[in-house]
């Protein structure tokens, strides 16, 4: 029993040491606001002691007035104690607006300034990262730590600190009449406050334990209520099967909330009808005091207030080390996830970017296997993609071209073996600077819900390109006829979630996509099954176009059609891993191989596909 209490005690000490950077993180967001807040507090905790020691005037002096009739003496007696409370309450109201308005601006800033952490650490973290589920039950959970959290945690201190005002003013009123009082105030709250600590740990233990099913719920939600979810949905009647397995998980959560919430009730009770004891006990012992006369029906009344407000205040004080131990076990997620560092970064110095590849790339030994993984899916690995040339990769499913991209694209880096751009492995470049070398098609290009003028531009953001250059890469992409049919033609926003947008075909996207790549004009072009939405008199307009686009650059297509690698000046065929066929179109069907009976068996497809 001992060990385990020392190992929570030490677990909260380990929490608690986030309430600094905490702190630190509200002052950088919002310093000015959180001063005013600061300077409010203070006043806020001394105005309710203020009130307290102002009933005992106010009622003496009723006391001294009563039966002496209506008259200028007697108003006066009463007038000032009465008139000193009413300012008390006045202030105190225009405190509290004020302090409503002050908490609300910082809030605002502090949610953003954080959720602008959240969204730069997402970018600058590994793409790896993303492909991991402990990694997205660690962004759920520094989500849920994230502004809300954090706000709370500053709330909760801002409570503390002054309601330890408060406290202090009401104990020292109080000591005249027993010192042993103030003791007796503080011990009757301690329940309450255990109750508050050991229901927040199970709290914060049961969101730990249930990030997963939590995501899971969300992905429910998003199959439920996307639209590219919809048509399948409705087509093979998914809907009922996800809305089933969507209740049951909910109801689980729920049934485990609702009981934590139960026992949280019965807890509090208990400790509630221990403080009514304390209370009891003392005003007995206080109506004792003014029987025998020793004390005034002001003190009896002061001690009332003083007593009662002391108990809520004790009470709401102890309750707010409570929240801030629950709320600083959520903030630390956050700060968790901001520790994150990634493994794909800047040597310490990075080499300069060629501005036109000379050798081209080559891939030296490199194997590869993805994090949490054993078997490799590139062992010792060997390619060679010469500046200038047009390179297809060809080869079933799960033969690693996939993987070949993110490697390429340095998404990760190889377990052993290198990766070079003109001799020079590309870990001794500028991450950023590579990647800007790079123009990527990828299979299902990401539709930007923007305007066509903005799709095509965040291309290169690096510039502003012209209206001329955005309609020349329109027209170099094949797109620009589909653009000006349009309702506002360049103008128009795409995409169905916003109001006035048109959605495009997939192959329109594609193309679109294409756009972009020819104004971004990258020195090495990869393309992942570029032509797979588009219809096969599409595909020879699109491969024409490519041509143009690629001419005089290195430019590597993965794709399962062959009469896209047959345009190629070298053709891979990859399986298994291993790079096992390479040359031109007509060498590999000359060579019989694995190739040539891809493209018969192809070829009779189509052929019988257009009889």
């Amino acid at each position: 029993m001992s060990r385990n209490f020392t190992t929570k005690l030490r677990s909260s000490i380990t929490q608690l040491s986030y309430l600094p950077q905490t702190f630190n993180l509200i002052w950088a967001a919002s310093r000015n606001w959180t001063l005013a807040w600061i300077i409010l507090l203070v006043f806020q905790g001394v105005l309710p002691a203020a009130s307290v020691y102002l009933t005992r005037l106010v009622v003496n002096s009723v006391v001294q007035v009563v039966g002496k009739g209506i008259s200028w003496e007697s108003i006066q007696t009463i007038l000032i104690p009465v008139g000193l409370m009413a300012g008390v309450l006045l202030l105190t109201e225009f405190l509290q607006g004020a302090s409503e308005w002050i908490r609300t601006a910082q809030s605002e800033l502090v949610q953003d300034y954080i959720s602008g952490l959240v969204h730069k650490q997402s970018i600058a973290i590994d793409f790896g990262c993303y492909e991991s589920s402990e990694y997205n039950d660690r962004l759920e959970r520094a989500r849920e730590g994230a502004g809300s959290r954090s706000l709370a945690l500053l709330e909760n201190t801002g409570t503390l600190l002054q309601n330890s005002i408060t406290l202090f003013a009401v104990a020292a009123i109080l000591i005249p009449y027993g010192f042993w009082l103030p003791i007796i105030l503080v011990a009757s709250a301690f329940p309450a406050f255990y109750v508050a600590f050991r229901l927040n740990l199970h709290q914060y233990q049961w969101s730990q334990r249930t990030t997963t099913d939590r995501r899971r719920l969300q992905y429910y939600e998003l199959l439920l209520t996307s639209s590219w979810a919809a048509k399948e949905l409705r087509l093979f009647n998914f809907g009922s099967y996800f809305q089933s397995a969507y209740q049951k998980l909910r109801r689980r959560l729920r049934n485990e909330q609702i009981k934590l919430i139960e026992q949280r009730t019965v807890s509090r009770l208990v400790a509630g009808f221990i403080a009514l004891l304390v209370t009891s006990a003392s005003l007995a012992w206080m109506g004792r005091q003014v029987l025998l006369g020793i004390i005034t029906l002001g003190d009896l009344a002061l001690f009332y207030q003083a007593f009662n407000q002391g108990q809520s205040i004790v009470k709401s004080l102890l309750g707010s080390l409570g929240q801030i131990y629950k709320n600083s076990l959520f903030v630390s997620n956050l700060f968790e996830f901001l520790k994150i560092k990634p493994k794909i970064v800047d040597p310490p110095q990075p080499l300069p970017i060629p501005s036109k590849l000379q050798q081209g790339i080559n891939l030296r030994q490199v194997t590869f296997r993805y994090p949490g993984s054993e078997k490799p899916v590139l062992k010792n690995f060997n390619l060679t993609i010469p500046a200038g040339k047009i390179v297809a990769i060809v080869g079933d499913n799960g033969a690693g071209k996939s993987t070949l991209i993110k490697l390429l694209c340095r998404f990760y880096d190889p377990e052993s073996g290198s990766i070079e751009l003109d001799d020079n492995d590309i870990r001794e470049y500028c991450v950023e600077a590579f990647r800007k070398l790079i123009t990527v098609l990828f299979q299902d290009p990401l539709p930007y819900y923007v305007s066509v003028t903005d799709n095509i531009a965040m291309g290169d953001l690096s510039i502003t390109p012209s209206q001329s250059e955005i309609e020349a890469s329109a027209r170099g992409a094949g797109i620009h006829d589909k653009i000006v049919r349009l309702r506002d033609g360049y103008d128009s926003m795409l995409g169905k979630w916003f109001p006035g947008g048109t959605d495009l075909s997939g192959g329109e996207w594609q193309r679109l996509a294409l756009a972009r790549a020819f104004l971004r004009k990258g020195e090495i072009i990869i393309l992942d099954e570029p032509t797979s939405a588009m219809d096969p008199w599409a595909e020879h307009d699109w491969l024409d176009r490519f041509r143009k686009m690629a001419n005089g650059r290195t430019a590597i297509v993965i794709t399962h059609r062959f009469t896209l690698a047959m345009r190629a000046d070298i053709i891979h065929v990859m399986r298994a891993g291993k790079i096992v066929e390479s040359g031109s179109h007509d060498e590999l069907l000359a060579l019989g191989g694995l190739y040539a009976e891809s493209w018969k068996s192809q070829m009779e497809s189509h052929h019988e596909v257009s009889v």
